[in-house]
């Protein structure tokens, strides 16, 4: 299937941990023209720290809202030095039903931007 370039962010992270922050959009309308959903694969997510003391945060991979034990995927109270940034590299699919959620501890500390492909799933 035929996919495309994406970012998301930049989103400042909050204190809320069950923040939705991303979660691939479905398509209405049309008959018979098979799948409706479209996919996200993550390859990369930058958490940046503008201030001068450490903040971490936490992301999960599960349904909206909910951050439950098992459904970590990038740092779990992960730390980033003042003034410095995280980087993590990978491939995470996520499909219609899926939404990567988290924050930090910190209240907009840290911000979030990610890359990777959209396509429309067979």
């Amino acid at each position: 299937m035929a996919s495309k370039i994406f970012r998301f962010g930049p989103i400042a992270l909050t204190t809320t941990l069950t923040t939705n922050l991303l979660n691939p959009p479905t398509t209405t309308g049309g008959t018979n023209a098979g799948s409706s959903s479209q996919y996200i694969t993550l390859k990369h997510i930058t958490i940046v720290n503008k201030t001068g003391s450490a903040a971490t945060f936490s992301l999960w991979l599960g349904a909206t809202g909910a951050n439950a034990a098992g459904t970590e995927v990038v740092g779990i109270a992960k730390s980033v030095a003042a003034n410095d940034t995280y980087h993590w590299y990978g491939l995470i699919r996520l499909d219609a039903a899926d939404f990567l959620v988290g924050g930090s501890g910190t209240a907009t500390a840290l911000s979030i931007t990610g890359e990777g492909t959209i396509g429309v799933a067979g």
